[in-house]
């Protein structure tokens, strides 16, 4: 599903990543561990097409990343992955459904997939938020400014898994949520995910959650930037 092979990326030639060889199968829920400023969120960039690196290849789907135009990585990273954002980016002048259905508009395989699952776009996204804890129909209607930001986590999630994306990437999910509500939000990214053999790419600092997975790498085993650093 996911090979990366002599990852190399520097910035303003400070060198960040530097990986050998990172391998995830389809299905895989992979928890990758490291603390604040190891490359967390730039290696989830590079997966992303976000970041083009120095040299090395990453193959997503069999699609090697740097073979495509920028306009092609836009529509690889619409139909094939979800992000979970650390800072959310939620579009503050959209409504709540609006934010969680956006990622059809740019997607017709997810607005697909979606329309099968639930019947229309708005249903799924419902079906989404409830199973997250949030089962309040006047939510969906307001702006996500007016929600707490435990509320807005919840619906960036949805937001991801809307339309069953093969790769989910999720940047620091958990934290702004308290213990009992970052269980629920793990079980029910865990059942989504393997109801469609969705891939799981699951970065935090919190090394608690690291037991909910079967497959686990601490950044600092694999970046050789962070070794070194840290040396």
């Amino acid at each position: 599903m996911i090979n990366l092979s002599n990852l190399r990326f520097a910035w303003q030639k400070e060198a960040i990543i530097d990986i050998s060889s990172l391998n995830v199968k389809k299905g895989q829920h992979l928890f990758i561990q490291g603390p604040s400023g190891s490359g967390k969120s730039t290696l989830l960039n590079l997966l992303g097409g976000v970041l083009t690196p120095q040299s090395g290849d990453i193959e997503i789907l069999g699609q090697q990343l740097d073979e495509l135009s920028a306009s092609q990585k836009d529509s690889f990273r619409a139909n094939h992955i979800g992000f979970i954002f650390q800072q959310f980016n939620l579009i503050p002048y959209l409504s709540v459904i609006d934010n969680i259905t956006l990622p059809c508009t740019f997607s017709a395989p997810r607005k697909a997939k979606a329309l099968k699952r639930s019947g229309s776009l708005e249903k799924e996204a419902t079906r989404l938020l409830a199973a997250l804890g949030l089962d309040d129909a006047d939510l969906l209607k307001r702006s996500v400014n007016e929600l707490s930001v435990g509320q807005q986590q919840r619906v960036a999630a949805a937001r991801a898994m809307l339309g069953s994306p093969e790769i989910i990437i999720a940047d620091e999910p958990t934290s702004a949520l308290d213990n009992d509500h970052r269980q629920a939000f793990i079980k029910i990214l865990f059942e989504e995910c393997q109801k469609e053999e969705i891939t799981l790419i699951f970065v935090s600092h919190d090394s608690t959650l690291k037991d909910n997975f079967t497959h686990q790498v601490n950044l600092q085993d694999i970046n050789q930037v962070a070794i070194k650093e840290t040396l």
